[in-house]
């Protein structure tokens, strides 16, 4: 992800130092955390609630780009396996929680 936006690295941008990359790291964190709530609950209520609502206008409005926060939800994605991870039925689950995060950035 980082060759890709390679331009994030330069002063001032998304991950220009150690902080700017702590952050991202807990944004994204914070939605796979989401993700797991919903499927616990069994539905995109804290989704929703804790990460849609306001998430991508924060983004625009603090000039961050959404496009590596969805390449990091789509690797978590496309790296899931059953029965490895989880079983079919929870990892079909956990894909459209996903894919509803990702739609939500996108």
């Amino acid at each position: 992800m980082h060759q890709k936006y390679s331009y994030l690295n330069n002063a001032g941008e998304a991950n220009s130092n150690d902080t700017f990359k702590a952050k991202c790291a807990r944004d994204i964190k914070h939605y796979l955390r989401l993700v797991q709530y919903c499927l616990v609950v069994g539905g995109t209520g804290p989704l929703d609630e804790w990460g849609i609502a306001g998430g991508r206008e924060v983004y625009r409005a603090l000039g961050l780009p959404t496009a590596p926060y969805v390449e990091a939800l789509s690797y978590a994605r496309n790296r899931g396996c059953a029965p490895r991870d989880m079983s079919a039925q929870a990892l079909t689950e956990y894909n459209a929680l996903l894919d509803y995060a990702i739609n939500s950035l996108s």
